[in-house]
């Protein structure tokens, strides 16, 4: 039974498209069996990988990019669970989501991953992302809530981002993604190796 990894907050611009790609290519080129969800109805991430298979002009096996919506997702997660051949499933939740299509998404999810920089509307976002998640943990009480520092500076430690996270009602990762073009730049077909410490936290919580 796959695993079910869903990026969620409130708003966009937080990064989840940006490291749901970088988590399901990470897992990927580590041998995980990988299907991607993006619940956006523009379906952005399956036109960038028709691009990219255009532009390399060769034949690479990806991972599976699946388009779905709000209202639909959680009912089709059910359905992938039941079936054997994947190991892992990220979705990348729109920003628009309901309450109804969150706490949806949270009861079929092992893990939720809310993506916040220490702005303060990232952080007010994100205290209003996690408070709107608790009714569904309250059902599925094996579900963990991560919160991933996501385009923090370089030059930021570790303590300063627990301070400004300490409050949350969830598991704040020991780890950040850096303020850099390469993950914002991402890609469909190519991991990005720096991704790699951010991956492994995310699987020891879905182990």
């Amino acid at each position: 039974m796959p695993k079910v990894i869903s990026f969620i907050s409130r708003k966009g611009g937080t990064g989840k498209t940006t490291n749901a790609i970088n988590l399901a290519t990470t897992l990927h080129q580590l041998g995980k069996k990988v299907v991607l969800v993006e619940t956006d109805t523009n379906y952005t991430l399956n036109t960038l990988r028709k691009m990219e298979q255009f532009k390399s002009k060769e034949e690479q096996e990806g991972f599976n990019i699946v388009g779905s919506q709000d209202h639909e997702v959680a009912e089709e997660l059910t359905l992938m669970k039941q079936k054997r051949g994947t190991d892992v499933v990220v979705v990348d939740s729109a920003g628009k989501t309901t309450d109804e299509g969150i706490k949806k998404l949270c009861l079929v999810s092992d893990v939720v991953i809310v993506p916040t920089s220490l702005t303060q509307n990232d952080l007010l976002v994100t205290y209003q992302t996690v408070t709107d998640l608790a009714p569904a943990r309250e059902i599925n009480t094996k579900l963990k809530i991560l919160i991933l520092p996501n385009r923090i500076h370089s030059g930021t430690n570790l303590y300063t981002v627990r301070e400004n996270l300490k409050n949350l009602d969830a598991i704040i990762l020991p780890v950040i993604v850096p303020q850099k073009n390469l993950f914002v730049n991402f890609s469909t077909m190519s991991a990005e190796k720096e991704y790699h410490p951010v991956a492994q936290e995310i699987l020891k919580h879905i182990a």
